[in-house]
């Protein structure tokens, strides 16, 4: 008689074992929970090659202070606190050098997923571009709890759990976020107003919104360092 399949060890649980030495753990974490990192990483950034980098980044730093993790969060959020950190400290750096991805069309172009370049229809990808390039307008804080609360679909008291800020700092963030947003989309809502007629007007949500978070296939890989150059895909 066939042994019946064994229920999935839980985050904490594989998080343990790799502290115990056992060398696939932190492999199944990376596979479980890459996808989601290398979107907020991408989305936050706007640049692959930085996204990637600080992915990769947050996955050795969490790699080697697994040991000080103390089970008052969820895995998840633990891993998502420091990959935000590691994107923060991109941001915060890159705004020495007064660079800044608003003026670089073709990185825009390359933040949407392959499928979806080929697929989605021209407009949609012209809406993908305008809406990234103006959050990337924002400041750094603003544009992680937007990323977070608007992109990734996290309740705002997750989203504090990650940012480690409170709830009330994260509604501030994503409201002034939005209002720095809005008169820089104020035309796409016109166009979409013209299109849909009065009734799509009357429907309307008066908050700027910003594209979901497309979920890639998963590569398989358990190596923490093959984010590089690709945010875990392959």
């Amino acid at each position: 008689m066939a042994a019946e399949p064994s229920e999935p060890l839980s985050d904490s649980d594989l998080l343990a074992r790799h502290v115990a030495g056992e060398p696939d753990a932190f492999g199944e974490l990376v596979r479980r929970h890459r996808d989601r990192l290398w979107a907020v990483a991408l989305r936050t950034l706007g640049d692959r090659e930085e996204a990637a980098d600080a992915v990769q980044d947050a996955l050795v730093s969490a790699f080697r202070a697994a040991h000080t993790f103390r089970g008052q969060s969820a895995v998840t959020t633990w891993l998502h606190r420091i990959t935000v950190n590691a994107c923060l400290d991109r941001v915060r750096k890159a705004a020495t050098r007064k660079t800044s991805p608003v003026d670089d069309t073709e990185r825009f172009e390359q933040l949407l997923e392959p499928h979806e370049s080929a697929e989605a229809p021209a407009e949609r990808q012209d809406l993908h571009r305008e809406l990234l390039a103006a959050l990337a307008t924002l400041p750094a804080e603003q544009r992680a709890a937007l990323v977070l609360v608007d992109m990734q679909g996290y309740p705002v008291a997750e989203a504090a759990r990650i940012l480690e800020v409170p709830t009330g700092t994260v509604k501030s963030r994503c409201a002034r976020g939005r209002a720095r947003l809005a008169p820089l989309l104020t035309h796409l809502r016109s166009e979409g107003a013209e299109a849909g007629g009065p009734t799509a007007e009357r429907n309307r949500t008066p908050r700027p919104s910003v594209p979901p978070a497309s979920r890639p296939k998963d590569a398989g890989t358990s190596d923490p360092a093959a984010v590089k150059g690709g945010g875990g895909r392959t």
